[in-house]
């Protein structure tokens, strides 16, 4: 899926060893349940109040050993490959990984490339399947083991596109998108017409903020390898230049072309949280609800439908779902909302549950080798250390000048009361065409600090008109300024 999601993806969004032997006696423990990893966390962040700097460093090593307990990484030296299904002989085929059950296709290809170790083939389509398992459940030391099955794929076939396009999902996916495009460009040399490597191309373009070259290679995506993946990715650079209606129209079209119902479940809720973000709740629930259908467990769209439940006045509802989705993945992105919704009702000690718990994954994505200055800056600004936040905005806007980070460093600014030096930086979140009520919504605060009241009564009255749920902090907040600028009028 794209980006949008969260880098969530957001959002959007759209966002997959050793030689065959007898496995040993003794019965390898299964890995921790969701639940687990989220008490993991909470031990963490609990730890984490209590002290920082090295020994948070590292807490953060003995939590992925925690969260991964018992799950045996395959790769390095090949002596710790994952026992998996009995009897399973044939390397499932990675074009279809993000299609089907993906715990199922790790478990087969992880069977296959113990009984098969030089099918590069097979360890580049394990490689890509736990970068998109890593995605779905918020355990990003998936991705050491990811690097490994890659790094074997391209040992044993120096330079082949199927490792090279896993290679870019995975930079991607740990926000280098430098990387991802280097990698996705070398994977095209080989293979012009890979999907993987077409779409991380379009993925990195639009991260780094080069949203014209982002246009241009999904069009080319779209003649060579049009499809659900193309078909999304295409909408969201439409949509990211304030093109709503074609990438509305193109949605329905890859809507209509989906083939099972992963990819219902992907391209509903893709629509959804179009729809949600222009305000049309009704009509976004509809998604949601077709997407659930489809897949009951697709937790982007269980994070959608509580977003678009909030936003429609439903805060019991959207707590409910909201805890359901943390619970089996605890995200950045529906923590923060979690936590919102619980401050919003007054339950102060909750919601301080949920930020502590998003210092926690942060904490744990690095020691993963992922870049999260954005998700510490969007989360920090508003409940963390605004020092932090802004260490964090600057950090990620040096890497990639897009609409998100120009937001999260003019937001950031604003918390840390240099509102007249955010400005520019929250013009420019919305110079794109991109309308985002959040970013509507911090530009309008950000003129009425810097005294230009014109201006922040046109900005929060258009956040308001346009997703007047946005947020349930956010949306009263903008209010209460509008309340406050009619007043001084």
């Amino acid at each position: 899926m794209s980006p949008r999601s969260n880098d969530s993806t957001r959002g959007s969004g759209q966002e997959a060893t050793p030689p065959a032997g007898a496995p040993p006696a003794a019965k390898t423990p299964r890995p921790p349940s969701a639940a687990g990893r989220v008490d993991a966390l909470r031990r963490f962040a609990a730890a984490a109040r209590r002290g920082r700097g090295p020994h948070l460093a590292s807490c953060a090593v003995l939590l992925a050993v925690a969260m991964t307990a018992g799950a045996v990484a395959v790769g390095g030296d090949g002596r710790d490959a994952a026992r998996a299904v009995p009897g399973v002989s044939r390397a499932v085929s990675a074009d279809v990984l993000v299609r089907g059950d993906l715990d199922t296709a790790i478990r087969s290809l992880q069977t296959h490339v113990r009984q098969q170790p030089r099918d590069f083939g097979a360890w580049a389509a394990l490689g890509f399947a736990q970068v998109e398992r890593a995605r779905t459940d918020g355990d990003p030391s998936r991705y050491t083991r990811a690097e490994r099955a890659l790094a074997r794929s391209l040992a044993l076939r120096p330079g082949n596109d199927q490792a090279l396009a896993g290679q870019a999902a995975l930079a991607a996916a740990r926000h280098d998108f430098a990387a991802a495009l280097d990698h996705a460009d070398r994977a095209l040399e080989r293979n012009p017409y890979s999907e993987r490597a077409l779409c991380s191309r379009i993925d990195a373009l639009v991260e780094l903020g080069r949203y014209a070259e982002a246009a241009k290679a999904a069009a080319v995506a779209d003649r060579r390898r049009p499809g659900v993946p193309v078909f999304t990715r295409y909408a969201y650079v439409r949509e990211l230049r304030g093109d709503v209606r074609t990438a509305r129209r193109v949605l329905h079209r890859a809507l209509d072309s989906a083939a099972g119902p992963a990819d219902v479940a992907y391209v509903a809720t893709a629509l959804g949280n179009l729809e949600r973000g222009q305000g049309r709740y009704d009509t976004a629930l509809r998604h949601y609800a077709r997407a659930l259908a489809a897949d009951d467990a697709y937790l982007p769209a269980l994070e959608g439908r509580a977003r678009a439940q909030a936003a429609d006045g439903d805060r019991a509802g959207a707590i409910t779902t909201l805890e359901q989705v943390v619970a089996r993945s605890p995200l950045p992105g529906p923590l923060v909302a979690l936590g919102e919704l619980y401050e919003d009702r007054g339950d102060r000690a909750k919601a301080r549950e949920q930020y502590a718990l998003v210092d926690a994954w942060t904490a744990l994505a690095r020691a993963g080798g992922v870049d999260v200055d954005l998700d510490t800056a969007l989360a920090a600004a508003d409940h963390g250390d605004t020092a932090e936040a802004l260490r964090a905005a600057r950090a990620a806007w040096d890497r990639r000048r897009t609409v998100h980070t120009a937001d999260a460093l003019a937001w950031a600014l604003h918390r840390a009361g240099r509102s007249a030096e955010a400005l520019p930086y929250a013009r420019r979140a919305t110079a794109t065409g991109y309308r985002d009520a959040a970013f509507l919504h911090h530009r309008g605060m950000i003129e009425k600090a810097a005294g230009q009241d014109r201006a922040a009564r046109a900005s929060l009255t258009a956040a308001l008109r346009l997703n007047p749920g946005f947020s349930p902090l956010g949306a009263r907040a903008a209010r209460a300024a509008l309340e406050d600028l009619e007043a001084a009028r």
